[in-house]
């Protein structure tokens, strides 16, 4: 579902999930709020471009989460990217997410390397997870 929810790349959608007072550190960002996570995430995509998102779930522990990702998007002057990544999540009772810590790193690529080809939106249920992509 996160995975979904983050590849429609509609910060009005994604936000919902996360406390009013969720706290995240992205890369070098440290945001406070579901605002901020907001404001962050018109600007991530904005930047972003044809942004597509694989996650998959890697540990789980009571009220935490850990998944390893990856996402494959283009900037403004047509250079394409896969970012790799790792977050770790801790959700609230009431099953919304209160924390997030995400280590990203970006590795360019050719438009020919790309992996991720399916049309905007979720991921088809028939395209690879990042275990069968040797990812």
């Amino acid at each position: 579902m996160a995975e979904d929810a983050w590849n429609t790349r509609d910060p009005d959608r994604v936000v919902l999930v996360y406390t009013p007072d969720t706290r995240w550190r992205n890369r070098s960002e440290f945001l406070s709020g579901r605002d901020e996570v907001h404001a962050f995430l018109v600007r991530k995509w904005d930047r972003e471009l044809d942004y597509r998102l694989i996650k998959e779930l890697w540990a789980t522990e009571g009220n935490r989460i850990a998944v390893r990702f990856a996402y494959e998007w283009h900037d403004d002057s047509g250079n394409w990217f896969r970012s790799y990544g790792n977050e770790n999540w801790q959700f609230t009772e009431h099953g919304l997410m209160e924390r997030r810590h995400a280590s990203i790193n970006d590795l360019p690529i050719a438009e020919s390397e790309r992996l991720f080809r399916w049309p905007l939106g979720p991921r088809p249920t028939d395209h690879g997870s990042l275990t069968d992509l040797g990812l």
